[in-house]
């Protein structure tokens, strides 16, 4: 996965994958992947440029007919033993996950790792059991037929990087494509460590590649090539809106997930207990870097006072900053992040918020995690609809991304 240091100060370097084989950036230059919770340097990622996605472009063309070729059955073989790849090495792979994006490692345990060897089962799965569809029409008989698109490029975020990297190869490769990845410059490692797999359980050269560096180089050179046939990107609607514009013109096919912001509403009747515990998991889970994370909160007038008392209650004995590896709420992605989040916190106080937790960076973390990028979750209220906070994507495009940071959340009576 990478090239041995070449002394004890210089760190590890990741390589593109290309046709089977590791291989160095064509114009030897690296950029460094930061562990957000501490701010050391993890590795250096290629920082790929146009000449880089040619050669895994050119690959993947070159290996599209003889993988489109193989039965559903044996391509779905092969992404079970993918998944079961995965599994072997999953302990590994969530220590990956939790140093690269600073979540808690057993966030990563839980649900990134396992839920990219579901993904890998499930499509495997999902071709074995397709069924072709028929209508008849008159003298006529329609069908539908599903085939490969060809060669996809799928560009992807930080915030759950093998989760969502896994949800779009296992259908690519499932139906036939084959793929060039380009994963996050923030999160690079586990794509590199699925490309591994790859080899190991046979999938041929070609078949999946990744081409490491930051957006605008990498990704942008992505979506120009006149050979790649689909794009699949997930990250923040500013950037999106630059992948549709273009891809469009070149009559690509387009699959884009972007931002949201998300409503909890919790009325009198519900089940009080429940609607705590929901709504904090909702708002900070994965420190709030999700997309479907509920960074507004409407509660019902009769019970807001007491609901207020219980997520407090809920955040302070189930939410502690530091060290990813043992505590439960770990470090948003980068300290450039940290700042958007300040910025908004800021900006809602200025304009009179009312913080009523958190707003701040949490205080005694001891050495490493003193430099880390923690942000204590933050709960606001008293913000007008119209506000920035109330209607902005906090976590959203300030990242190539993508999700809400969900370390912001308003909350709101409902009359």
């Amino acid at each position: 996965m990478s090239a041995p240091a070449a002394g004890a100060a210089t760190p590890p370097r990741l390589s593109n994958f290309i046709n089977g084989a590791f291989v160095a950036p064509q114009d030897g230059q690296y950029i460094p992947n930061y562990n957000p919770a501490t701010s050391a340097v993890l590795c250096d990622i290629p920082a790929s440029k146009r000449a880089d996605v040619d050669a895994a472009v050119s690959a993947a063309r070159a290996a599209l007919p003889a993988w489109k070729a193989l039965s559903y059955e044996a391509r779905a073989d092969l992404l079970d033993k993918v998944a079961e790849g995965i599994t072997r090495r999953a302990a590994e792979m969530a220590q990956l996950e939790s140093e690269d994006s600073g979540k808690p490692l057993a966030l990563a345990q839980r649900i990134d790792v396992p839920r990219a060897v579901a993904n890998f089962k499930f499509f495997a799965g999902a071709v074995r059991h397709d069924e072709v569809q028929a209508t008849h029409m008159g003298d006529a008989l329609n069908y539908s037929q599903r085939s490969a698109v060809g060669v996809c490029g799928l560009i992807t975020p930080w915030n759950l990087p093998i989760y969502l990297l896994s949800w779009k190869v296992a259908p690519a490769l499932a139906m036939g494509n084959t793929v060039v990845a380009k994963p996050s410059e923030l999160t690079p490692r586990s794509a590199s460590m699925l490309a591994e797999i790859m080899a190991e359980v046979g999938i041929p050269a070609g078949v999946f590649n990744i081409v490491h560096g930051l957006g605008a180089d990498a990704g942008q050179a992505l979506c120009e090539h006149p050979d790649v046939d689909l794009i699949s990107f997930t990250g923040g609607t500013v950037t999106g809106k630059r992948v549709a514009a273009t891809a469009a013109p070149l009559f690509k096919k387009l699959s884009l997930e972007l931002g949201g912001k998300n409503a909890t509403v919790v009325f009198a009747d519900a089940d009080f207990d429940l609607a705590v515990k929901g709504a904090v998991r909702a708002a900070f889970t994965n420190q709030g870097q999700v997309c479907l994370a509920g960074s507004r909160i409407f509660v019902e007038q009769a019970i807001y006072d007491k609901f207020v008392a219980a997520m407090l209650k809920e955040i302070a004995a189930n939410l502690k900053c530091g060290d990813p590896n043992s505590s439960s709420f770990g470090a948003v992605s980068s300290l450039e992040h940290r700042g958007k989040v300040e910025g908004y916190v800021s900006r809602a106080v200025a304009d009179g918020a009312q913080v009523l937790c958190g707003g701040k960076r949490p205080e005694g973390l001891s050495a490493p995690f003193d430099q880390g990028a923690f942000y204590e979750p933050t709960l606001l209220a008293g913000l007008p609809p119209t506000h920035p906070c109330s209607r902005e994507e906090v976590f959203g495009p300030l990242v190539e991304q993508r999700w809400s940071t969900g370390l912001l959340c308003t909350a709101e009576r409902v009359s």
